[in-house]
C-alpha cells in the first residue's frame, strides 16, 4: 500500500530555488533511502513533509491525506524525527514519553510500554535522558514517534554522531519495523555505506533536483550487460597496455587489472590476451557501489545543471 505520495515538490525560498518538482513514493514495509549532499534539500523536503514548511508548488499525501489540506487526518498516520530528537535531559525517558502521549488522541496506557519494548529500551527507560548515550536519545527519539501508531516514519539524518554499534542497531532496529511491523520508512542521510545496507530503495537528490531512483539490487549494474571486472593474469603490465591498445577504460589495481566492458567482451579479450601469450588466472566481476553511482550521478547533474 502507498503511504507517501509526493508529485512536483517545489520550494522557493526569498526567490530562490530550494526544491524543484521532487516526485516519490514510499508504500508500506519498505525503507526508502533520500540521498544526497549537504545543502540538497533533505531536510526541507522532511520538514514539508512534516508540514513544517509551506508548499510553494506541488503536493504531499500522507496516506491519502493532504498535508495542507487535510492536515491532521495526514499527522495521524506519519511519525517524525527532524535532525536529533528534542528530550527534556532533566526527565527520565519515560516522563518524556509520558509527556509526548498527552498531545495525541487516544493513545492507549500500554502504548508507552509498547513502543519502549520495540525500541529495546526496557532497561533504561527509567533513568534520566541526561545519561543516554546519543543512540539511547534516538531510541527513545523513534519510540516517541510510535506512539500513536503511525504507518510511516520519517527520519532526517538519525545517525549523526552515532558510533559504528549505534548505527548498526539503529539499521537493525528500522529493518525490525519494516519487515515485521509494516511500517514505511523514508530516511535521509549522506551516508552511502549506510544506505546501502539498510534500504530496499534510494533516491538521490542533488541542488533540489531528483537525478536517480535505484534499488539496492540496480546498484551494482551500471548499464544493462555492462560491469566492471578485473584479470589476474601472469603480466600486469602487458595485460594493461594490451587494453589500452584496445581503447578501453582500464586501469591498474592491486588484485589485477580492471575495466569496464559487456560481459560478451569478455571471450575474445580471453583469446586476444592468450595469443599474446599472457596467462590468465582469474576474471572477477567486480561489484558497482552506490558510492561511484552516487558520485557519477552528482557529478553528472552539476554539470546538467550549470
Amino acid at each position: 500500500m502507498e503511504l507517501l505520495r509526493i508529485e512536483g515538490l517545489k520550494k522557493t525560498i526569498r526567490k530562490r530555488n530550494i526544491l524543484n518538482g521532487i516526485s516519490l513514493t514510499v508504500s508500506t514495509g519498505e525503507i526508502v533511502g533520500f540521498l544526497g549532499p549537504n545543502g540538497a534539500g533533505k531536510t526541507t523536503t522532511i520538514k514539508m513533509i512534516l508540514g513544517l514548511f509551506s508548499i510553494t508548488e506541488g503536493k504531499i499525501t500522507v496516506c491519502g491525506h493532504d498535508v495542507v489540506e487535510e492536515f491532521e487526518q495526514a499527522m495521524l498516520n506519519v511519525g517524525g524525527i527532524v535532525e536529533n530528537p528534542d528530550l527534556y535531559k532533566r526527565l527520565t525517558g519515560r516522563e518524556n514519553l509520558e509527556y509526548f502521549s498527552s498531545m495525541y488522541p487516544d493513545v492507549s496506557p500500554n502504548a508507552i510500554d509498547e513502543v519502549v519494548s520495540l525500541v529495546k529500551m526496557s532497561d533504561r527507560i527509567n533513568d534520566k535522558v541526561k545519561t543516554y548515550s546519543l543512540g539511547m536519545c534516538q531510541r527513545v527519539g523513534i519510540a516517541q514517534a510510535l506512539l500513536h501508531k503511525p504507518r510511516l516514519l520519517v527520519l532526517d539524518e538519525p545517525t549523526n554522531g552515532l558510533d559504528p554499534i549505534g548505527i548498526k542497531e539503529l539499521r537493525d532496529l528500522l529493518k525490525m519495523l519494516s519487515k515485521e511491523a509494516g511500517v514505511g520508512v523514508f530516511i535521509s542521510s549522506h551516508l552511502l555505506s549506510e544506505m546501502e545496507l539498510m534500504c530496499d530503495r534510494i533516491i538521490i537528490i542533488d541542488n533540489g533536483f531528483m537525478i536517480g531512483e535505484k534499488t539496492i539490487v540496480q546498484t551494482h549494474r551500471v548499464e544493462e550487460d555492462i560491469y566492471n571486472y578485473t584479470f589476474l593474469t601472469s603480466d600486469d603490465a602487458r595485460t594493461l597496455e594490451f587494453f589500452k591498445a584496445m581503447e578501453t577504460n582500464c586501469q591498474m589495481e592491486n588484485d589485477g587489472v580492471s575495466l569496464i566492458m559487456k560481459r560478451s567482451e569478455i571471450p575474445a579479450i580471453i583469446k586476444g590476451l592468450i595469443n599474446e601469450d599472457i596467462d590468465i588466472y582469474a576474471v572477477n566481476q567486480k561489484q558497482r557501489t552506490l558510492e561511484q553511482d552516487f558520485i557519477s550521478m552528482t557529478t553528472g547533474s552539476k554539470t546538467q545543471i550549470q
